[in-house]
């Protein structure tokens, strides 16, 4: 890397403070600013990780003529507007998943980055992350034979908070966008296509989001990808795929995993894999973001743009199946 990357970062909430502590991690990268609507934590953000610009406005921060890339960490119905807004400009962007609410947005952006010729990714981490190159090694080379079938959940209880970004229909809640997105972008990754049809299943609680969702996703040869996410109770979250040979069990958080478990012809004791993370995982997606950047790409290979569309495109067809529409997009 020949240079230091200058980031600025967009709503320094927890997500943030984790983008923080890696990128602390990663050579030639700096914050060099921060912006939050409260000027009050954005100071105490910046004064955590030594930031020398801090804002109390979003626009601020994108012209600032320093700043290479932009790290948008806000709420789900704020991606589309932070990231256009740094995408005119002129910055490259890094925006939390889910990238946008809907399809109708996603592609804005991407025609919008596509035609400033600027970097834009999604950033889904898992996808980077040490345990999944040796899960793909053992794919390439037919380990468990052709893959059948693919289970996995995300659930936890974090307790009810109508009001809060979970539950609220305001502030794009609901299990799917916020964690059934990672067995869909897994599932998308392992077969290495998107699914042809799905059926799915919800429960809607009393505002109107999903708290509970069952899906199963039907590839080409009928190979299905079976997932849960869930508000209601802590699950494995673990991800299994099924071969006709054998299978490998990502072991949970399968989201942020660092161990794999590859079993072969039914052998009761698998070879584990064991990729312990440097910081805390998202430094691989940081560097591989300024690692496009600096190469003049303009999307990264491993979480390419037509795969962001196709994943927000399921997900607004999971969404009308089951009946959840935000009032914002009336």
């Amino acid at each position: 890397m020949s240079k230091t990357f200058k980031w600025g970062v967009i709503s320094p909430g927890r997500i943030a403070h984790t983008f923080a502590k890696a990128l602390k991690a990663v050579p030639n990268a700096e914050i060099h600013a921060v912006a939050s609507s409260s000027q009050e934590r954005a100071d105490a953000f910046a004064k955590e990780y030594g930031i020398p610009n801090v804002y109390d406005d979003y626009a601020a921060l994108v012209v600032n003529p320093e700043i290479d890339v932009v790290y948008i960490a806000s709420l789900h119905q704020q991606h589309y507007a932070h990231t256009k807004m740094a995408l005119e400009a002129g910055k490259a962007v890094l925006c939390e998943k889910p990238f946008t609410v809907n399809a109708k947005e996603t592609k804005e952006l991407l025609d919008l980055a596509t035609k400033k010729k600027l970097f834009l990714m999604e950033a889904v981490w898992t996808r980077y992350l040490p345990i999944y190159g040796t899960i793909r090694k053992w794919l390439d080379k037919g380990k468990i034979g052709d893959v059948t079938l693919l289970q996995s959940s995300f659930g936890f209880n974090p307790g009810r908070d109508e009001r809060g970004r979970l539950l609220n229909p305001d502030l794009a809640g609901g299990t799917l966008l916020d964690i059934g997105i990672y067995p869909i972008t897994v599932s998308q990754w392992v077969m290495g296509a998107n699914p042809v049809s799905f059926n799915a299943h919800a429960l809607i609680g009393n505002t109107g989001v999903d708290e509970s969702l069952s899906v199963n996703l039907i590839y080409e040869n009928d190979v299905v990808s079976q997932f849960t996410s869930t508000f209601l109770t802590n699950a494995e979250n673990a991800f299994y795929i099924y071969g006709s040979n054998g299978h490998i069990r990502i072991k949970g958080p399968f989201w942020g995993a660092t161990e794999a478990t590859l079993v072969v012809d039914g052998k009761k004791k698998g070879k584990t894999k064991t990729k312990s993370f440097k910081v805390n995982g998202f430094e691989y997606q940081i560097k591989e973001a300024m690692r496009c950047i600096e190469e003049g790409l303009l999307e990264s290979p491993a979480m390419p743009h037509a795969d962001t569309l196709a994943t927000v495109t399921l997900m607004d067809n999971i969404r009308a199946e089951v009946g959840v529409k935000y009032p914002f997009e009336e």
